[in-house]
């Protein structure tokens, strides 16, 4: 048979279009299903290159016996968490109510309103020791609906409210100079000092934390943080995690980085490009830039979101075996599939590190395939208004709508491009999308229908949150000269988080490296120059510094008109063919200089 997902957009829906199982994509016919046979939804939520999924897939969801199970007693529902993040959040927070094994494939079991009564994660096709089988689950989910419906009813809507009020947040002072430094201190307390990185087993890359540490203010005023930081990329960098073509894997199984988890993510990536950069790594940086433009680049210039860790060998499906050759011998193989989808606030990421690399290293290929990947997503992920929605695939837009996350991490990736290419466009359009963040994105509208909150957690995971990118975005603006209600907008957004972001440092490195940019007044270095390739403009890229642009005359007179004030009066007629720098502290610049010695690379 072939259910409902052989038409729909996301790779890990249609791997699932052949299943007994009668599955339904996200949307309201699932509910209206659930409600006119009053029978609970069973929402079944992974990504096309998680192993578990796969897994589960095979052994249970390809099962016949098991599907009739289904069937019978639910209506069954597939949610790509990468196509709809707000749902996947939502049912994540949901599920940590039932247990604290929290991962993917996240099975979840609600009420034909969508509000949730029962939830975990993998469950195997036989019963083993504290993991009970899939289709007692099933017979037990189906009984506590069926005999104690009422019960499992109250406890929906007691997780519900619960989770509606934890969405609520208080805001407090702006994090100071100390109180920035002992998160910092705090963070590196946990640092794994045989190894290196944070924590035991599974050991993450955690690049959001690992951006905090390497902030200024950090190297500054703890500097042995900032140290841990950098051991933690040479750990990595040395490891299995890292592929010999240089891309990284999500995680290693073991804590000395050893026996990776195979796939490799589009986020993961481009925010480690930014890491090895900041660390003044230009081989590991080199490595990742080409992993995206070899093997995650799309036809059109998106990047897809990641490549599996499974492939075939030999006729048998093969978690990691690919990598696990030797390069010479990877010609011969299949490589493992990448998830085509072009994700709006990834390629974001992309673009910004993209951009920003091409520019540090000298490549302006990679500045080209940045602009490439903005045009596409500005282009192909809309919708028939022009609003921004989360996804494409192969030319086609998605109907899930973007997150903030996505429409701030492709401004804030924009103004990064704008930067590397002197072309004041792509500021005004990273403007627009950040005013259109900060003027507040709708959440996914069949939660909001049903009454489900969103997720309550604005946690820096492997990701920036919704409230980080936005105050990031923000700052960024502010710099560039946008004008003063962007800061204050990117320090609203990190007083209401501070508290909890003080307190839980390691889970809100996004948003605290924001809040160390506003307690610095930023370095802005300008060269205006014809000849971009002298002295002047290298020795500009080779400053510490928070903003670095390199512009003719004409391109600074563009960012003036367009109200980025920082390129006020800088674009004259009597700028020298050399060029001029001009070396600025919070807009207040220093008398400008032709000379690439006089320039500072030191803040």
């Amino acid at each position: 048979m072939t259910n409902r997902l052989a038409d729909t957009l996301s790779p890990y829906l249609r791997a699932h279009a052949d299943n007994p199982v009668d599955w339904y994509p996200w949307g309201p016919e699932a509910f209206a299903e659930a409600q006119r046979r009053d029978v609970p939804l069973l929402i079944s939520i992974g990504y096309s290159t998680c192993h578990w999924c796969h897994v589960m897939a095979r052994e249970s969801f390809a099962d016949p016996e098991t599907a009739a199970l289904i069937n019978r007693d639910f209506v069954a529902v597939k949610v790509d968490r990468e196509e709809h993040p707000d749902v996947d959040g939502a049912y994540m927070a949901a599920a940590s109510a039932f247990t604290q094994n929290l991962g993917w494939p996240l099975t979840v079991f609600t009420t034909p309103r969508g509000r949730t009564f029962y939830a975990g994660t993998y469950w195997p096709p036989q019963a083993r020791p504290l993991m009970p089988a899939f289709r007692d689950v099933l017979a037990a989910v189906n009984e506590a609906w069926t005999q104690r419906r009422a019960q499992a009813e109250e406890s929906a809507d007691a997780v519900t409210d619960a989770l509606a009020r934890a969405a609520a947040s208080t805001p407090s002072d702006l994090p100071d100079t100390g109180a920035i430094a002992a998160a910092a201190l705090s963070i590196a307390a946990r640092e794994d000092t045989q190894y290196g990185g944070f924590g035991g087993a599974p050991k993450f890359p955690v690049a959001t934390t690992l951006g905090f540490l390497q902030s200024p203010l950090v190297r500054r005023e703890a500097p042995d943080a900032a140290a841990a930081a950098a051991r933690a990329l040479a750990a990595m960098v040395g490891s299995e995690l890292r592929d010999a073509d240089g891309g990284f894997f999500r995680y290693a199984t073991q804590q000395d980085w050893s026996v990776p988890h195979y796939e490799r993510m589009l986020t993961d990536n481009a925010q480690l490009l930014s890491v090895a950069l900041d660390a003044g790594d230009g081989p590991t940086a080199r490595g990742i830039a080409s992993f995206l433009l070899d093997v995650l680049r799309r036809e059109g210039g998106g990047f897809g979101a990641a490549q599996d860790s499974e492939s075939w060998i030999d006729g048998e499906r093969s978690e990691g075996g690919y990598y696990r050759r030797p390069v010479a011998e990877r010609d011969a193989l299949e490589p493992p599939a990448v998830d085509g989808k072009v994700i709006t606030g990834w390629n974001g990421l992309a673009v910004g590190a993209l951009a920003r690399a091409g520019a540090v290293l000298d490549e302006p290929a990679w500045i080209d395939a940045a602009a490439a990947a903005a045009e596409h997503v500005l282009q192909v992920n809309t919708d028939e208004h022009g609003a921004l929605v989360r996804a494409s695939l192969d030319g086609v837009a998605s109907a899930a709508v973007a997150t903030t996350a996505d429409v701030a991490l492709l401004a804030e990736g924009l103004l990064g491009l704008a930067l590397a290419t002197g072309d004041s466009r792509w500021a005004v359009r990273g403007r627009e999308l950040l005013d259109a963040a900060l003027a507040g994105v709708d959440s996914d509208p069949l939660l909001t229908a049903h009454g489900i909150a969103a997720a309550p957690d604005q946690t820096d995971g492997d990701l920036p949150s919704g409230a980080a990118a936005v105050a990031s975005a923000a700052l960024t603006a502010w710099r560039l000269g946008a004008g003063e209600r962007y800061r204050e907008a990117a320090a609203d957004g990190v007083r209401a988080h501070a508290t909890q972001a003080v307190g839980q440092p390691f889970a809100h490195g996004s948003l605290l490296r924001v809040a160390a940019g506003l307690a610095d007044p930023p370095r802005q270095i300008v060269v205006v120059t014809e000849l971009p390739s002298l002295a002047l403009a290298a020795a500009a890229r080779a400053s510490d510094a928070d903003v670095v642009a390199i512009v003719t005359p004409a391109q600074a007179r563009s960012f003036a008109d367009a109200g980025f004030e920082l390129f006020e009066g800088k674009g004259g007629a009597a700028t020298p063919e050399g060029g001029l720098a001009y070396d600025c502290r919070s807009f207040v610049c220093r008398l400008p200089v032709d000379d690439p010695a006089l320039l500072s690379a030191e803040r």
